[in-house]
């Protein structure tokens, strides 16, 4: 049988490792990973969160060491998140000048002064009601949140906080924060909005780190319903005229239709936010013996970044840097 010859090669620019790496689309690389970490009050902690293997809980007068690991690897740029002693109604701890994420924000900036620290910018960790905002009639006052977001954002910066990352989703959170940095001499500190931010089942483990779950009923009335895209596109286009200087889509994996279309309408850095549940999932799979995790977490971040993404929020950071070193 003779071939005809007319079809297309496509397989000459897969011949060798060297070839593929040369017409590689997409790189996942160091510079592009922000790490999360939950900065505990107390003295000589470090809790392993069950839900998340790998991650811990650690407390300040420890955080030198998590950091010498984490500048030694390359990366450099980490996301604070508080797990205060006490809680209260209006989340005070959140926007004091002694609270936990300020004192770690200080902590940082004198170590390792060139590594961005990235400031949540919520208060479900601090209240006692476990959601993102103040409480009135069993409900989520909107604009009275937006009131101590915006002190919290405040007291963040001051504190040395590089960026400002709001992920409370409450309607006019990017304009009443960029208002309040602004009157308080912040004009160069840039938010990161939480602007595509879904009602997740993804989120569990991150609750368990964070000791974050609500105390009654859910978030579904400040985060977004799953089966929405057009809303998605209505909240970032609203935060990016409301100054916001990077985009959010959160969680990652289940809406790379989403980062895409983000990316593609609108011209400020795009961020996929990596789960807790997503990060879960490969590491108790891995755990079992069933993947690769190494392959699939590759996979992963780089399909993220195909889809659109600029920077990835992950708690495999540290191990993709490992690797990306390796290599």
């Amino acid at each position: 049988m003779e071939i005809n010859q007319q079809f297309k090669r496509h397989r000459r620019l897969r011949s060798s490792a060297s070839m593929r790496s040369l017409v590689r689309e997409n790189h996942l690389r160091t510079a592009d990973l922000i790490y999360p970490i939950f900065i505990i009050e107390g003295e000589n902690i470090r809790n392993e969160v069950p839900s998340m293997p790998g991650v811990y809980q650690v407390s300040l007068d420890l955080l030198h060491e998590e950091l010498k690991e984490i500048y030694s690897l390359g990366i450099r740029a980490m996301m604070l998140f508080g797990v205060p002693n006490e809680k209260d109604e209006e989340g005070t701890g959140a926007f004091v000048d002694s609270g936990i994420v300020q004192e770690a924000t200080r902590v940082i900036k004198q170590m390792y002064p060139d590594m961005l620290v990235v400031a949540d910018t919520c208060l479900c960790e601090y209240t006692s009601h476990g959601h993102c905002g103040v409480i009135h009639n069993h409900d989520v006052d909107n604009d009275e949140s937006l009131k101590l977001l915006a002190k919290t954002a405040v007291s963040q910066a001051k504190a040395g906080a590089d960026i400002i990352a709001p992920s409370n989703m409450m309607d006019g959170f990017v304009t009443v924060i960029r208002q309040a940095l602004d009157e308080a001499g912040f004009h160069n500190i840039p938010i990161m909005s939480y602007a595509v931010k879904y009602s997740s089942a993804f989120y569990g483990p991150f609750r368990d780190a964070a000791d974050s779950t609500p105390q009654f009923g859910d978030r579904k009335t400040y985060q977004m319903d799953p089966a929405n895209r057009l809303e998605a596109l209505r909240e970032a286009s609203s935060d990016v005229e409301e100054g916001a200087d990077f985009l959010i889509v959160k969680p990652a994996l289940s809406y790379l239709d989403i980062v895409r279309e983000v990316r593609d309408r609108f011209n400020v850095p795009v961020v996929a936010y990596n789960v807790s549940g997503e990060y879960s999932m490969i590491k108790a799979a891995a755990m079992q013996g069933w993947i690769n995790e190494k392959e699939i977490v590759m996979e992963k971040l780089t399909s993220m970044k195909r889809a659109g993404a600029d920077l990835i929020i992950t708690y495999f950071a540290k191990d993709v840097a490992k690797w990306l070193n390796e290599e």
